[in-house]
C-alpha cells in the first residue's frame, strides 16, 4: 500500500453495521468503502465553498442584480419560452 495514511473514525453502532453489510455485499472492503464516501464528500463540499467563493468574488464586483430585475427578467424568459 504505497502512500496511503491511515485515520480512525468513531460512528454509531448502525453506521458501522450498514457500512458491513455493505462491504459484505459488494464485495469490498469497508476501508474502500470509507475512502470512496470520503473522497464523494470532499469533492462536494469543496464545489460547494468554490460556489460560494465565486458568489462573493461577484458580490466584491458589483455583479449582483435585485430581486425586481429577476423577476422581470424570469417573467420574459417564461413568456419567450411559451411562444
Amino acid at each position: 500500500m504505497a502512500n496511503r495514511s491511515v485515520i480512525s473514525v468513531h460512528t454509531k453502532p448502525e453506521t458501522s453495521q450498514r457500512l458491513e453489510k455493505l462491504a459484505s455485499l459488494t464485495r469490498r472492503s469497508k476501508s474502500f468503502l470509507a475512502n470512496e464516501a470520503i473522497e464523494q464528500y470532499l469533492r462536494e463540499e469543496e464545489a460547494f465553498i468554490a460556489s460560494v467563493q465565486r458568489g462573493q468574488a461577484d458580490v466584491q464586483a458589483g455583479n449582483t442584480h435585485t430581486t425586481g430585475e429577476v423577476r422581470a427578467r424570469l417573467k420574459k424568459t417564461a413568456k419567450a419560452s411559451k411562444r
